[in-house]
This record gives structure tokens, sequence and C-alpha cells, in this order.
């Protein structure tokens, strides 16, 4: 079974939530659809995007699994972003949560070392 996956993160500032998911995913959108949604391809058919719609801001919960996660974080952190949680979980299983200027949340997940 193929799976696709479109993702959506409304926030309040179009702007300002373009520049600070640009520093988290470390690359500028890949395309932008109209003047207020610019989405980016984490994998082959499987992107995030934000739109502006401030009456639903600050209400995503995403979470994406990477085999980097150490690499991630440290790169993310280059790009002058710091998580607001980190996470190991009973089973090894680590996450590091980040939150946008909405209060949106983006976590990064990774296998124990």
């Amino acid at each position: 079974m193929a799976v696709d996956l479109f993702a959506g993160i409304p926030v309040s500032d179009y702007a300002v939530a373009l520049d600070w998911y640009e520093r988290l995913l470390g690359a500028p959108p890949v395309f932008l659809p109209n003047d207020s949604e610019a989405v980016w391809e984490l994998a082959e058919h499987r992107y995030v995007y934000v739109e502006h719609r401030p009456g639903h801001a600050g209400h995503a919960m995403h979470t994406l699994f990477v085999d980097d996660l150490d690499d991630r974080v440290a790169g993310i952190a280059g790009r002058g972003l710091e998580p607001t949680d980190r996470e190991t979980y009973s089973n090894g299983v680590r996450k590091v949560t980040y939150r946008d200027p909405d209060g949106n949340e983006i976590g990064f997940g990774g296998a124990p070392r």
C-alpha cells in the first residue's frame, strides 16, 4: 500500500512562519501554491505545508521519524532554533520537540542510540 502525506500547519503570520520553517527544515519551500501557502517535501510524496489561517493557528501537532536525529537537531541549532522539549521513552525512542511562533508542535523522533 502506497501512502502519500500532505500535512497542514495553520499560522497567524505567514512571513514569520515562512522564515521559521525554512530554518527548521533547512531549505526554502519546494513550491508556493498561492500567496498564503508554502509547501516543503520531506520525502518522496510526503509534504508539510503552512497556510495563513489565523483563527486556527497554534493547534498543529506533527511528529516526523528520522534516522539522523542527532545530526538533524544539530543542523537546526546551527540555523538558530532550539527545541522546547526532549524526551526519551521507556523503549528508548527519543523525541525532540520544537514550537513555532504560534505554538504549533513539530517533533522529530528517532530510534534509541
